[in-house]
């Protein structure tokens, strides 16, 4: 969620150009100033969490293309849906052997062989 100071500082300069599929709004600056881009934004409809960005509206952030998405595009057979960043949180992955997953791993195989200098 934004801030109190991001809120005002939208709502007298920024002009609301769309929406995604998550809710996350986006703005760019009203007035254009000479020789320079429109300044280009997001507000999160959740937690400020980057990834939650669909990458065709990352390339209208970032300048890559001039238009604002209309639609979302469609997904690839071999693609998936978005899954949330869950890194330091209870849902993030964690191997066998994690001290946080009992710090036991299993035994090795006995097919590893060190290095040794000569």
């Amino acid at each position: 969620m934004a801030n109190a100071i991001t809120r005002v500082i939208t709502w007298l300069n920024g002009e609301l150009v769309g929406e995604d599929q998550f809710g996350n709004k986006y703005y760019q600056q009203r007035r254009q100033r000479d020789g320079a881009r429109r300044r280009r934004w997001v507000l999160y409809k959740e937690k400020d969490e980057a990834s939650r960005v669909p990458p065709e509206h990352h390339a209208w952030l970032h300048y890559t293309i001039q238009d604002f998405p209309a639609q979302p595009t469609p997904l690839k057979p071999w693609q998936r849906q978005h899954q949330a960043n869950y890194t330091g949180t209870e849902l993030a992955y964690r191997p066998p052997g994690h001290t946080l997953e009992g710090g036991k791993r299993a035994k090795a195989t006995g097919d590893y062989e060190a290095w040794q200098p000569e």
